[in-house]
């Protein structure tokens, strides 16, 4: 697909990214969902676009309306959403769940979801049994999974079975216990060679697109001129074709410090605590519910 067969964007509603010359992958909706094939023709003709984490039919609804194009229901799920310390407890039922409420609350925004530790490592067949789980009972349009050269296979297994790949190559973060935490990776000339011949290894496997996280921003830049696939940085600077932050990060409802890569764009979590104490002191004053709020 060039970029004049892309359809063209509606007008978005007051606040919603704008458009470029209806080839644009923002707007209002449009008669379809944005698609693989739409993103690699956004890297053709050089458009950056944006990425959100979702995790509830709410949520996703509310970045649906305002343009973004896609939508990870990310494990990050497990320390944003669940509870969990970190993403490794995060479960495929619980994926399943989630993308799927996702998938029901937009109608526009390509919805990709991620294989959790340990439904793919095993074997690409294993893989292949639970992405097929997110696309058959979540109705997601594509699955994200990490690891370069080390999960090339399993990605190429999905790709000829017809499964679209988004691959994580950098930080990442289920291996949060080999790793000793989250240090930032490609530093030193071993290290960035490695990480390229993993982005390398991923785009021959057939990924459509490539996440860089926590990398030094030039790497990242040289890694994105490298390939032919979007890069869709976290914590790898701007030189990337995409970019994608956790959006209670973004949004300011992360208890406690973020990121240092994260810019907060609301604070979220003031206004709802706000909202929260002010119905308390109505209840508790018996200002609330007064005679409009209530039946005769």
């Amino acid at each position: 697909m060039n970029a004049s067969q892309l359809p063209p964007a509606q007008t978005p509603a007051a606040g919603a990214a704008p458009t470029s010359g209806g080839r644009s992958l923002y707007g209002g909706v449009t008669n379809r969902r944005v698609t693989v094939r739409d993103l690699a023709a956004a890297k053709r003709r050089g458009e950056r676009w944006a990425m959100l984490t979702a995790y509830d039919a709410l949520t996703a609804g509310v970045f649906d309306e305002a343009g973004i194009p896609v939508l990870l229901v990310g494990d990050s799920a497990g320390n944003c959403h669940l509870g969990y310390q970190t993403t490794v407890p995060v479960t495929m039922d619980e994926m399943v769940m989630l993308s799927a409420a996702v998938v029901r609350g937009t109608e526009r925004a390509l919805i990709i979801g991620d294989l959790p530790f340990g439904s793919y490592q095993e074997s690409p067949a294993q893989a292949l049994r639970n992405a097929a789980r997110l696309m058959k009972e979540a109705g997601v349009g594509a699955v994200k999974l990490e690891g370069g050269e080390r999960s090339a296979r399993t990605i190429e297994m999905l790709v000829e079975a017809g499964v679209p790949v988004m691959a994580h190559i950098g930080l990442t973060p289920q291996s949060v216990h080999a790793l000793g935490g989250y240090p930032v990776q490609g530093r030193g000339d071993e290290a960035a060679h490695k990480l390229q011949r993993d982005a390398k290894a991923v785009q021959q496997a057939g990924a459509f697109a490539v996440v860089l996280e926590a990398v030094p921003a030039e790497l990242a830049t040289q890694v994105t001129e490298s390939l032919s696939v979007p890069t869709v940085g976290i914590g790898a600077g701007a030189g990337c074709d995409a970019q994608v932050l956790v959006w209670t990060d973004m949004a300011g409802m992360t208890a406690g410090s973020v990121p240092s890569f994260v810019k907060q764009y609301a604070n979220l979590r003031k206004v709802l605590g706000d909202a929260a104490r002010e119905y308390a002191a109505e209840v508790l004053g018996g200002s609330f519910p007064a005679a409009e709020h209530s039946f005769k």
